[in-house]
């Protein structure tokens, strides 16, 4: 047999192996990539469920939806009887996935760890995480309400308290881990009838960001921050 016959054999053999491997990398690549996608059931809100409702009447307010198990929030509730006998702890938004850390039992629900004052509206606003400290903000906090205007920017309201949060991150315990807020979060604030008509004018025409402002911090009004006297 001639050497130039044995080399090509040989180059033959190797370009069999060489596309037998890529072939088996690339379907373990496939697999690998299904198994991520692997849809998953949970149960979604579809709508606005109010605080306070008993998971014995949410069925109309939740539905089964398939999604990536990588995309499965921890301390997802699979059946409404895992959490019976328990109502929402605040308003749950759509979109969603109902989590048993949404739902206490009616004895705590009753009992506000704060007194809202008598005589205040209660607006809620809908914002992104990173308007409102990450998601991490919690109801009987008070906060600072910025919105820009026409290329300015200023601390509109004071010391807003704030009485209920949707979607927020949650904080890890001996029972559940640590979850992250939902896409958007409704923030609820008992303000008077002036502050609550601004909220809603910001709301509906520009971009509002809440600070963390507790009690004691001093009740100082920042110069109205423009493009000149940030970039002089």
């Amino acid at each position: 047999m001639s050497r130039r016959l044995i080399a090509s054999l040989l180059a033959l053999v190797s370009a069999v192996v060489a596309g037998l491997l890529v072939f088996t990398y690339a379907q373990g690549a496939d697999s690998r990539a299904m198994a991520e996608l692997a849809p998953v059931p949970v149960l979604v809100v579809t709508q606005p469920v109010p605080a306070g409702t008993p998971a014995e009447a949410m069925a109309d307010y939740v539905a089964v939806k398939e999604v990536p198990e990588s995309s499965v929030t921890p301390g997802g509730v699979a059946s409404l009887g895992d959490v019976a006998g328990q109502v929402t702890v605040a308003p749950l938004v759509a979109g969603e996935q109902l989590l048993a850390a949404r739902f206490v039992s009616p004895e705590l629900a009753d009992a506000p760890a704060f007194e809202i004052p008598d005589g205040l509206h209660q607006i809620s606003i809908q914002l992104e995480p990173r308007r409102v400290l990450g998601g991490h903000l919690a109801a009987g906090e008070t906060v600072g309400v910025f919105t820009s205007v026409e290329g300015e920017t200023d601390l509109v309201l004071h010391k807003v308290l704030v009485t209920r949060v949707s979607g927020g991150a949650i904080e890890a315990t001996d029972e559940e881990p640590a979850q992250g807020p939902a896409e958007s979060l409704m923030v609820t604030l008992a303000v008077n009838a002036a502050d609550a008509a601004k909220i809603v004018w910001a709301a509906e025409y520009y971009p509002i960001w809440l600070t963390l402002e507790p009690a004691d911090a001093p009740d100082d009004n920042p110069p109205v921050v423009t493009a000149e006297n940030v970039f002089p």
